[in-house]
């Protein structure tokens, strides 16, 4: 929110209107005939709108222009030491540099380059060329936790002194600092402290995996960066999935480069339903590497289906009715999805326990079902009758890989199905990283190092962004996925990434029962990879919107998927 303070006509007492800075900075032209000679502009927000205006001309000219490919501002490799300083050192990529041009082109940007393609040591050449012009002085960078890393080494081997690189964990930025690092989480509480950081010095401003404040000011992550962006002198965004829910998710992220405009922006490019259209109209407006100019090996996902055994499907169907979610309650319908989805790997993982992370215990040879057993007490007794077929396909990829040499990455969003297929996958002596591990980094270490250690068990929430595992793991098994395109697509770049071997071969297993709820997200998911695709203009996003059928055959809901939930729930059971 913005407030302005009008003192028209000799009134003597100000008034005070709030207005969405947004909306303020889009309507700004209906102050030009406003009705009175002394109204006074306060210097930063005269400042703020001069530059808006400015940036408003550069982009309007830029979609004028639309340049093709071949007019697209390109650097030399000779160019570089030029325009990013003697400091620099660090080894540039052809698309790097094609990218780092158009960036510096735009003054504000948006980088889309797939996970994996170099985006962090882009953003600091584009850092360290506008130092060099001397526009500004300090980088602020917002991203998630495990994104640190990357940041903190890019800043050292990038540039011959090293960038003094701080975290702000509590309290103040560091006055001294090159560049600050602050997490999504804790942005909202440090506004205050950062926009005095920024004010303080011409500063860059860069959202890391911006796709996590897509809410834009109905967010919390999205009000507080929306507020900081304008005290910064350039602002750059990051990443691979801008829009995985669809055109809303965009006019967030670009409001943040281009208050005022960005928004108006992708509403005008998507409203007639044209996707390609609408991509050829945004893409002077982003820079974006994509899969096949990385030259990576290809790889195609496959889903395979399993069939739930009869006592599985019965508690399944049991579970579906739930007769407060049909009603369509918010609440109650995103508890449903988490319960369902829980339920199509196995309905004892809602059972009671002593523990919220007690692992079931499967009893093999399984005991037989008695008549008189409740269903009650037959979903606490499930693992003793029958093995979760999720579960027993996921044992059986692992285990031939393991086999084969070949390590194994296995997705799985509940904890409590997480400490299960440690206990299942225990020959493999596997890793195992959640919200709650204390020392993740030496569990990724054992599965990177430890040649006993064949698995690494995680869910995307934690590992979905910012760690590399391309170079000792080419396999990955998705036990379940929720709505969220995004961080499918995140989660499949941590082992498909730049530096793969040529030819390597990496496989992607997606698991699904038959007649639940996987159905429902694949083919939510395959919609939104559609519309992803499309406005990137990306054929690999659009190809895994069709991941291919094997043969032998809170969680990113938007209304479309409420729709389709609500359809499964209500649906007549068996």
């Amino acid at each position: 929110m913005l407030a302005t303070r009008l003192t028209p006509g000799g009134q003597r007492g100000p008034l005070t209107s709030d207005a969405d800075l947004d909306s303020f900075l889009f309507s700004i032209g209906e102050l030009a005939n406003w009705p009175h000679t002394d109204v006074e502009w306060e210097p930063a927000l005269a400042s703020l709108v001069t530059g808006v205006l400015d940036d408003s001309e550069t982009v309007q000219t830029r979609l004028s222009f639309s340049p093709t490919s071949s007019e697209q501002v390109r650097l030399a490799p000779d160019d570089a030491p030029a325009l990013l300083g003697a400091g620099w050192q660090a080894d540039l990529t052809s698309f790097q540099l094609r990218d780092i041009g158009e960036l510096l082109s735009l003054g504000h940007g948006a980088n889309f380059s797939v996970p994996g393609a170099g985006k962090t040591r882009t953003a600091l050449a584009v850092f360290s060329a506008l130092r060099e012009r001397g526009e500004v002085k300090r980088l602020l960078v917002v991203c998630p936790k495990p994104a640190y890393e990357a940041w903190q080494f890019e800043g050292e081997v990038c540039f011959k002194e090293p960038l003094l690189t701080s975290v702000m964990d509590a309290g103040f930025p560091d006055p001294e600092a090159d560049v600050v690092l602050v997490n999504y989480e804790r942005l909202a509480g440090s506004v205050g402290h950062l926009s005095e950081w920024l004010r303080t010095a011409p500063a860059m401003f860069v959202l890391d995996e911006a796709h996590r404040m897509k809410l834009g000011a109905r967010g919390t992550y999205g009000s507080a960066c929306l507020s900081l962006g304008p005290l910064a002198r350039r602002r750059l965004i990051l990443t691979g999935t801008p829009a995985p829910n669809g055109a809303r998710d965009l006019e967030s992220l670009l409001s943040f480069v281009w208050p005022g405009r960005g928004k108006q922006l992708v509403v005008e490019a998507v409203s007639g339903g044209d996707l390609a259209y609408a991509s050829q109209a945004l893409r002077p407006l982003f820079t974006r590497t994509t899969k096949k100019e990385l030259g990576l090996p290809p790889f195609e996902p496959v889903v395979r289906y399993v069939d739930l055994p009869p006592l599985h499907r019965e508690l399944y169907d049991a579970l579906r009715g739930n007769p407060s979610a049909r009603r369509g309650d918010l609440a109650s319908l995103g508890k449903a999805a988490m319960r369902t989805l829980m339920a199509a790997i196995s309905p004892a993982l809602l059972a009671p326990s002593d523990t919220p992370y007690e692992a079931l215990a499967f009893q093999l040879p399984a005991l037989d079902v008695s008549d008189g057993d409740s269903l009650h007490a037959l979903l606490q007794r499930l693992p003793r009758h029958e093995l979760s077929p999720k579960y027993e396909e996921t044992v059986r990829i692992v285990a031939k890989n393991a086999r084969a040499g070949r390590k194994t990455l296995v997705w799985t969003g509940f904890i409590r199905s997480q400490k299960t297929l440690e206990e299942l996958l225990a020959p493999h002596a596997p890793a195992s990283v959640h919200g709650a591990t204390q020392d993740r980094e030496a569990e990724l270490s054992r599965f990177r190092e430890d040649p006993s250690c064949m698995v690494l068990i995680s869910n995307p929430a934690t590992l979905g962004e910012g760690i590399s595992l391309h170079q000792v793991c080419h396999d990955a098994v998705y036990v379940d996925r929720d709505f969220m395109a995004g961080r499918f697509l995140q989660s499949l770049d941590r082992i498909h990434r730049l530096g793969l071997p040529r030819g390597t071969e990496t496989r992607v297993t997606v698991l699904a029962a038959r007649g639940t709820i996987d159905e429902i997200v694949a083919v939510r998911l395959e919609k939104k990879l559609h519309f992803l695709g499309s406005v990137l203009d990306d054929p690999t996003v659009r190809q895994l919107g069709d991941l291919q059928e094997e043969e032998t055959t809170g969680l990113g809901m938007d209304a479309d998927d409420i729709h389709a939930l609500l359809a499964h729930l209500n649906s007549r059971l068996p």
